[in-house]
C-alpha cells in the first residue's frame, strides 16, 4: 500500500556492485534482534545494515556464528529490525518501506507497506500479540495489525458482527471510560493461528502464511494486505521519531522523538495519553518493562532516565556515558540496562544502587546492542557500530573476578551529565573495561568509502575502509585491478586519460559498495566504438551505446527467460483464407525502427553470453537491481534472479523499451568545427563555412578527409577495416565530414597532421576529447591541417 498524495518521482534504474561476500555486511550495521530458541534450539541472531540488508546467523555458545541468510529487498538503508510471532521479521528502511519477511526462510519476502512518507527509523513489536508499530521521519506513528495486514482477500458471506473486546488499561494508567476500538475484527469461535494469544483473536482467519513475492518485492496479488486494510495512526508528533518501545500485550506505546519529549499512546485507538518531559535533547532509545510501567529512554543529552508511568514523571537519572545514548537493552528481570553510545562505551547500570560497570569499548559509536541470555551460561551482549563487524561482549563482570578489578571497571552513576563528564577528564576516575577483547566475532567486507569516476566513463577507482584501493570496470560489475593499500589520490592521477565521454549515469557509495543510477534519456547519452571496447571481428565505425548494451547486461536473465517463455508458448492460429492478412502484419516480434536502433544486425539476442564481453556481468557475484515499476513501490532482486515470469510493470517502460532496441529520441550529440589550412602550409582550404560530425569521431577520420579531398598521394591517417562513418561531413550539401572515398596506396614520404591550438592531435583522439583538453573553449573548434615530409 502506497502513501496517499505522496508525489512520485522519476523511475530510474540502479543495480548495486561490490557486495561478493554473500555472508557479510558491507556498512554499518544499524539493528540487532536476538531470537529466544525454541526448546532444543539455538540462539539465531538478526543484523540490519547500511548496506540495506538483513542477515540471519545461527548464533552458538563459544563459537562464531554462521550465516544462515541473506534477506535482500530494500534499496536503501535498514533502519531497524523486529520480530512479531515465532516466524514473522518485519524490517523497517529509508527507502519509506516496511517489509514482513519468512524469517525462517531464505529471504522470501511477504508484503512491503508504503505508509510512510519518509524515512522509517524505528520499529516496536508487542510478544503477545501480532502488533508493531512504526515511526519515522515523516512525524509519524503506525501501528500495525500484521495479522490483518497479511490475511488473504477472501470473498465470502460476511460472518454476524462481533462483540467488541473492553479496552485492557495499561498497567500503572489510570482508567478511562474510552473504549478503544479493535485493530481487526474478531469471529465468535477463534481458531488458533501459529501467532496464538492474539489481542483480537485469530477467528477463522488462516494461518499467516502470506502471498510469495513478486517481481516488485511486494505481495502478488492484494495490493497491500486485507482489501481496505489500513494501520492505526498515532497522529501528535510535530518532528522526526527515532525510538519506539511497545509493552508485550500491546495495549501500550511510547514514542521519542527530536521534539526531546515521550509521548504515550494507546496503540488501538492512537490516541496520545500523555507526555513526558525531562531529556534536553534528541531522544534515541526506548524501552518498556513487560507490563509497561516502567519506561527506559536514552537521549543525545547523555542521560538515561527511568519513568513511572503510572505517576507520569522521572523517578531517576543515570549519567553513565559521555556523549549521546543511541542504544538501550534491559535484561528480563528489567533491574539491569545495557547501554551503548557515540562515546564507543557500553555500560550496564543497575537500577536501583546505580551502579554501572564498563563492559567495553567499541573503535566507533555504538549503533545497536543486543542482550543474549542463555541459562546456564553467563548473559552476553551483540554491538553494532558504522564498521561492518560485529562483536559480542561479556555483559557482567566474570564470575570470581578478584574484588580490586571488579572495582576497577564500575563507579556508582551520577544524576548530572556533568558530573561524568567531569570524572572522564581525571584519568584515576577513568573505569577499565571488563573485556579487553571480544567474546567472538562476525567478520564484514571493508566499506567503500571514497570514489572517482574515470574520464572514461567505464572505470571508477575506489577505497575501501581497510585502505584497498581497487579499479572497477562499471559495465561489467567487477574489479578489473588491486593494488593495494597506495596513494589513492596519486593512483588517480597515474590513470588520467586525455579522453572525453559524455556523463551517462550518477554512483555512489551511501550502502558501502557502488550503487550506478540510470535515468532517461541522459543515460543512453555516451556511445563507444566497438573496437575501443575489445571486440573483435568488428567495422571501426560500429558504435554501441553504453547505456543500452548496461542494461542488455543486466537484464539478460530476465530477456533469455522471456525468450524461452515465448518459445513454450503455441504459435498464433494462422490467419483465415478468406481473410489474409497485410505485408507486415504477420504475427511476431515488431521491427526494430532503424532510426531507434542503429546497426540492428549486431544486437545480441539474449542471454549473457551473447553480450559482447565488456557488458557481461558475472553470475558468481551478480550485481543486485533496484528500480520502481510502474505499479507498486521500489524493489531490489540479483540479477540472476530474474526468470522473465516477472509481469512488465514490475520494470519502468522506457527501460523495458531499451531491452528491445528502441531508444528514447534525442539530439545525435554534435561537434562543430573549422578546418582550414596553417598559414604558410601552402594548402587549399578545403570548405568556407564549418563542419559538423559525432562527438566521437575521431582524429585519422579528419586526416583521411584531408587526404581524399585534397587527393593527396600520402596514406591515411590509421588502416580501416570497415565502412567508414555514415555522413560525417565534408563539402557535402549538410556541411558534414565525408570519408567515403577509397584510401590511396600508402607512401612513406609525407604525411598529413591536423592541429588544433598549435598543437598536433593525436589520431585516436575524439573530437570530444580535444575540445575538453586541448581547444578548452565554449566556441567551434578550430582544426588546422599541413603536410610534413618524413624521411623514407
Amino acid at each position: 500500500m502506497s502513501a496517499p498524495g505522496r508525489p512520485r518521482k522519476e523511475r530510474r534504474v540502479s543495480y548495486v556492485i561490490g557486495q561478493a561476500h554473500e555472508n557479510q555486511h558491507c556498512s554499518g550495521v544499524t539493528a540487532l534482534l536476538d531470537k529466544v530458541p525454541a526448546a532444543g534450539g539455538g540462539h539465531t541472531l538478526f543484523s540490519a545494515g547500511r548496506d540495506g540488508t538483513v542477515r540471519r546467523w545461527q548464533d552458538a555458545d563459544g563459537a562464531n556464528p554462521t550465516w544462515s541468510a541473506t534477506f535482500e529487498a530494500h534499496t536503501d538503508w535498514v533502519n531497524d529490525i523486529a520480530l512479531v510471532g515465532e516466524d514473522r521479521l518485519v524490517s523497517a528502511s529509508s527507502d519509506t518501506t516496511i517489509k514482513v519477511w519468512n524469517a525462517s526462510s531464505s529471504g522470501e519476502c511477504l508484503q512491503t507497506f508504503r505508509e510512510h512518507s519518509d524515512y522509517v527509523t524505528s520499529l516496536a513489536a508487542a510478544k503477545q500479540v501480532p502488533v508493531v508499530a512504526s515511526a519515522g521521519l515523516g512525524c509519524e506513528v503506525f501501528v500495525w495489525d500484521l495479522e490483518a495486514a497479511l490475511r488473504p482477500v477472501v470473498r465470502a458471506a460476511p460472518d454476524p458482527a462481533p462483540s467488541p473486546l473492553p479496552a485492557v488499561p495499561a498497567p500503572g494508567l489510570a482508567s478511562s471510560t474510552r473504549t478503544a476500538p479493535p485493530l481487526a475484527r474478531t469471529s465468535s469461535a477463534p481458531t488458533p493461528g501459529p501467532l496464538a494469544g492474539s489481542l483480537h483473536g485469530s477467528g477463522a482467519v488462516p494461518a499467516l502464511e502470506g502471498p510469495r513475492l513478486s517481481s516488485s518485492g511486494s505481495a502478488a496479488g492484494a495490493s497491500g494486505s486485507g482489501e481496505g486494510y489500513r494501520p492505526v495512526a498515532c497522529k501528535g508528533h510535530k518532528q522526526s521519531v527515532y525510538a519506539l518501545a511497545i509493552n508485550e500485550a500491546g495495549t501500550l506505546l511510547v514514542s521519542g522523538s527530536t521534539e526531546n519529549a515521550i509521548r504515550v499512546w494507546d496503540p488501538r485507538s492512537g490516541q496520545k495519553q500523555f507526555k513526558l518531559r525531562g531529556h534536553t535533547d534528541n531522544v534515541r532509545a526506548l524501552v518498556l518493562d513487560p507490563s509497561g510501567k516502567f519506561c527506559l529512554s536514552g537521549s543525545s543529552d547523555a542521560i538515561i532516565r527511568l519513568w513511572d508511568l503510572g505517576q507520569q514523571r522521572c523517578i531517576h537519572s543515570y549519567a553513565v556515558h559521555t556523549d549521546s545514548v543511541w542504544a538501550l537493552a534491559a535484561n528480563s528481570a528489567f533491574d539491569h540496562v545495557f547501554s551503548g553510545g557515540r562515546d564507543g562505551c557500553i555500560y550496564s547500570t543497575d537500577l536501583s544502587s546505580r551502579e554501572s560497570v564498563l563492559l567495553a569499548v567499541e573503535p566507533q559509536p555504538v549503533l545497536a546492542i543486543a542482550l543474549a541470555e542463555r541459562a546456564p551460561s553467563p548473559p552476553s551482549l551483540w554491538a553494532s557500530t558504522p564498521a561492518s563487524d560485529l562483536h559480542r561482549w561479556p555483559a557482567a563482570s566474570p564470575a570470581g573476578a578478584p574484588s580490586a578489578v571488579r572495582r576497577a571497571s564500575s563507579f556508582v552513576a551520577g544524576s548530572l551529565a556533568i558530573t561524568r563528564a567531569r570524572a572522564s577528564v581525571d584519568g584515576s576516575a577513568a573505569p577499565v573495561p571488563v573485556a579487553s577483547r571480544p567474546l567472538a566475532t562476525i567478520a564484514g567486507s571493508p566499506a567503500i568509502v571514497q570514489h572517482a569516476v574515470l574520464n572514461d566513463r567505464r572505470h571508477v577507482l575506489t577505497k575501501d575502509s581497510a585502505g584497498e584501493v581497487q579499479l572497477w570496470e562499471l559495465t561489467r560489475g567487477q574489479v578489473e585491478q588491486s593494488y593495494g593499500q597506495v596513494d589513492f589520490e596519486q593512483k588517480e592521477k597515474e590513470l588520467f586519460e586525455m579522453v572525453s565521454v559524455a556523463s551517462w549515469f550518477t554512483m555512489d557509495t551511501r550502502l558501502g559498495s557502488i550503487s550506478v543510477h540510470l535515468e532517461t534519456p541522459q543515460c543512453f547519452a555516451a556511445e563507444m566504438y566497438a573496437t575501443d571496447l575489445a571486440m573483435p571481428n568488428v567495422s571501426d565505425d560500429l558504435k554501441l551505446n553504453l547505456g543500452e548494451y548496461t542494461l542488455r547486461g543486466l537484464f539478460s536473465h530476465w530477456l533469455a527467460g522471456r525468450r524461452e517463455r515465448e518459445k513454450r508458448q503455441p504459435p498464433p492460429d494462422p490467419a483465415p483464407q478468406d481473410s489474409p492478412s497485410a505485408p507486415g502484419d504477420s504475427p511476431g516480434p515488431p521491427t526494430p525502427d532503424p532510426q531507434d536502433r542503429r546497426q540492428s544486425d549486431s544486437q545480441p539476442e539474449a542471454g549473457p553470453a551473447s553480450l559482447p564481453p565488456a557488458f557481461q556481468f558475472s553470475s558468481a557475484a551478480p550485481p543486485s537491481i533496484m528500480t520502481e515499476g510502474a505499479e507498486g513501490g521500489p524493489w531490489r532482486r540479483r540479477a540472476t534472479e530474474l526468470t522473465g515470469d516477472e509481469g512488465d510493470e514490475s520494470i519502468p517502460g522506457w527501460a523495458r523499451e531499451a531491452l528491445h532496441g528502441k531508444l528514447p529520441q534525442r539530439d545525435q550529440a554534435k561537434c562543430s568545427f573549422h578546418l582550414v589550412p596553417v598559414e604558410g602550409s601552402g594548402l587549399k582550404a578545403l570548405t568556407q563555412g564549418k563542419l559538423s560530425a559525432p562527438r566521437i569521431l575521431r582524429v585519422h577520420k579528419v586526416t583521411n578527409y584531408v587526404i581524399e579531398r585534397l587527393q593527396l598521394d600520402v596514406p591515411s591517417a590509421l588502416s580501416d577495416s570497415g565502412p567508414p562513418d555514415a555522413h560525417p561531413g565534408g563539402a557535402s550539401s549538410n556541411g558534414s565530414v565525408d570519408t567515403g572515398q577509397p584510401e590511396r596506396a600508402p607512401t612513406k614520404s609525407t604525411r598529413v597532421e591536423i592541429l588544433c591550438n598549435d598543437q598536433v592531435l593525436k589520431p585516436e583522439w575524439s573530437l570530444a576529447t580535444v575540445k575538453a583538453y586541448v581547444w578548452k573553449k565554449p566556441e567551434d573548434l578550430l582544426l588546422q591541417y599541413r603536410t610534413v615530409v618524413v624521411a623514407a
